[in-house]
């Protein structure tokens, strides 16, 4: 079959395809509705990417990404700067900011450690976490690691180069789910959860 459209919107198609979520279709769908709306929609995306493109920036402190730098998280003064929340990813800091989970301060990774991926210690930016784990003001490094074999092998590496440093390591809790039932729970979760009880 021939192509539909013009080159310009085959590209516009292909490069929706390479954001995650999106495949082939899901691409073709949104470009078409970009293009219907081009007045309402387009027009201010093009100019918040062009904005995002020239503006953001990965902060010098913690890997967030911002508009300015240090951002917005290290320098607002309601932090508690004797907590530092360790992160793999963006993406996570931003879900325990939706959740309104801490008021500590935080340190993005990049990543996890992955040997089948090819992703080491030198990948991360663990070298400045250990930096700032140092800092007197830090009390405790809480490690909100996915729950994988990748993230926690990351855990226990961080752990241990953190012996010297005078700060508490914790991690988040696993185990049965706010609103979980038992029976549906997989097995490995369940048997988390016994290990990990608490007092009632």
């Amino acid at each position: 079959m021939g192509a539909v459209a013009g080159p310009e919107i085959e590209r516009l198609v292909q490069l929706l395809a390479r954001l995650p979520g999106l495949g082939p279709r899901s691409a073709r769908r949104a470009a078409l509705h970009l293009i219907k709306k081009r007045e309402a929609l387009m027009m201010p995306l093009s100019s918040a990417l062009q904005v995002a493109l020239d503006k953001v920036q990965v902060c010098k402190t913690c890997g967030n990404i911002d508009t300015q730098n240090p951002c917005t998280v290290c320098t607002d003064p309601r932090r508690d700067p004797s907590i530092i929340v360790v992160v793999a990813d963006v993406a996570d800091l931003w879900a325990l900011e939706r959740a309104n989970a801490t008021q500590g301060r935080y340190h993005v990774l990049g990543a996890t450690l992955s040997p089948l991926d090819g992703v080491g210690p030198q990948d991360l930016t663990i070298d400045s976490l250990v930096a700032r784990a140092h800092d007197p003001q830090v009390h405790e490094i809480i490690l909100a690691l996915n729950a994988t074999v990748d993230g926690q092998t990351t855990a226990h590496y961080i752990t241990d180069l953190l012996q010297d440093a005078n700060v508490k390591v914790t991690r988040l809790a696993h185990g049965v789910p706010v609103g979980g039932e038992l029976d549906y729970l997989d097995e490995g979760t369940l048997s988390a959860a016994m290990r990990q009880r608490t007092l009632f």
